[in-house]
């Protein structure tokens, strides 16, 4: 069965650098999750196993929400099934003006970066990393991404009536997406099963790439 992962807001591929075999696809293109599930659904396999951390899980939620049939399990990784909170969305417009107006990489270091990671020894190379991705997607993308979360639509129906093998996974230090928020969706779905990696932020699959691996390979197999 093919895996096909979905990478966070302002990253590409190397999110998963090490989860290979997979498929990652991109999620930049559009301005709605609903415009950029539809995307990922014409670019997919016609059935796959289908992961996302963080915005790549918000899209990864709409897909099973428009197309139930092709997804086989589904992996949930350090992300929020609810609708964006109105604090939240009131900082995205200084944002995208910021970022529009030559101030990506200040809205990347001061704003979101110091957010994303677990004090390790490896925290310097994964943040510049993220970094790196950020500026080769450039402003644009980082508008229609903040455009996409902004209007999100609440996916805790979709996760009530999805019944198939599920992955929730978050890092025990993740500050964007906490704990509860994937208990939450562990709630809605009595088949899931939790798993919190220990010394991780926001992005296990850097910080922690052994233990998530062997996480996503246990629901796979």
């Amino acid at each position: 069965m093919t895996l096909v992962l979905l990478p966070g807001m302002m990253c590409d591929g190397r999110l998963f650098q090490h989860m290979q075999p997979h498929i990652c696809l991109d999620i930049s293109q559009h301005d709605t999750v609903e415009a950029l599930a539809a995307d990922v659904l014409s670019n997919a396999p016609e059935t796959f196993a289908l992961g996302g951390l963080s915005m790549g899980g918000i899209v990864a939620m709409e897909v099973i929400k428009q197309a139930p049939e092709r997804v086989t399990q589904l992996i949930l990784m350090d992300t929020n099934c609810e609708a964006e909170a109105d604090k939240i969305k009131a900082m995205r417009a200084p944002q995208i003006a910021k970022a529009e107006a030559g101030g990506l990489r200040a809205v990347m270091r001061d704003e979101m970066k110091p957010n994303y990671l677990a004090d390790s020894p490896q925290r310097d190379t994964v943040l510049d990393l993220c970094m790196d991705m950020a500026m080769d997607l450039g402003p644009e993308v980082f508008t229609r991404q903040s455009r996409a979360l902004m209007s999100r639509p609440d996916q805790k129906n979709t996760l009530k009536s999805w019944d198939k093998p599920t992955l929730i996974l978050t890092g025990a230090e993740d500050r964007l997406c906490p704990l509860h928020r994937h208990t939450l969706m562990a709630d809605l779905m009595p088949q899931a099963r939790l798993s919190v990696i220990e010394n991780a932020g926001h992005l296990p699959t850097l910080e922690r790439p052994d233990e998530t691996r062997a996480e996503i390979l246990r629901l796979l197999n």
